[in-house]
């Protein structure tokens, strides 16, 4: 089977990005998990805090499995947290648990990154897998049916790099809701911000390595059909 070496000149940068991103979020986390907040909230009572007072009290509160597995869901209304991040009492639990509710306060107001990005759940998830696997078919077949199924391949795996382009401003935002308000209700104090900021700043970079993986892989697919038709 042919191996294209370009193809190390479009992943290797993101994914490398991508693996100093991951590392970066990991250590941040773990180290500012392990640092009491002055409040004694935990990362629950910060995210309930949080809905409360911003009219959101229908919005349950669950936990999860899995490390770093929070996530907000804005179709049944349920924020779900890490177990660490729900039971502890650290830096890095109520900033984690803040930015989920970040997300739940952008879905109230209609935030509308977070309303396309929702729509385009459906696409991503179909394009994500199938685009792929039909640009490489298209690659495999000569003629108009290959350079016809190789561009409805592009097309899939577009929406998947434009989700990620959309993901951008939708976990920014959260985090910048999240800071605003974990000082603003007295959760943390200013002092304990930095470590905030570095848990939140790391995870914003995870979302950046993402979307330059994705974009880079449809430049790249995208470079490949120049070659062909040329």
């Amino acid at each position: 089977m042919y191996f294209d070496p370009m193809y190390f000149v479009f992943a290797l940068p993101p994914m490398l990005l991508g693996l100093w991103a991951q590392f970066k979020v990991k250590s941040a986390f773990k180290k500012y998990s392990q640092v009491g907040t002055q409040s004694g909230i935990s990362g629950a009572d910060a995210a309930r805090r949080i809905l409360q007072r911003g009219g959101l009290g229908n919005v349950t509160i669950e936990t999860a499995h899995g490390m770093l597995s929070d996530h907000y869901d804005p179709r049944h209304k349920a924020l779900r947290l890490s177990e660490e991040v729900y039971n502890l009492a650290s830096i890095a639990s109520v900033g984690v648990a803040a930015h989920e509710a970040g997300h739940a306060l952008q879905d109230k107001t209609g935030y509308a990154p977070l309303q396309l990005r929702s729509i385009m759940v459906p696409a991503v998830s179909i394009g994500s897998n199938l685009g792929p696997i039909l640009f490489m078919a298209g690659m495999f077949l000569a003629g108009t049916l290959g350079t016809t199924l190789a561009w409805a391949g592009i097309l899939l795996f577009g929406a998947t790099a434009l989700f990620a382009l959309v993901t951008l401003p939708v976990e920014f935002d959260a985090s910048r809701r999240a800071k605003e308000l974990l000082v603003s209700q007295g959760i943390v104090s200013t002092a304990e911000m930095k470590g905030v900021n570095a848990v939140l700043n790391a995870a914003a970079l995870t979302y950046v390595a993402a979307a330059a993986q994705a974009i880079m892989q449809l430049v790249y697919f995208l470079s490949i059909m120049n070659r062909r038709d040329s």
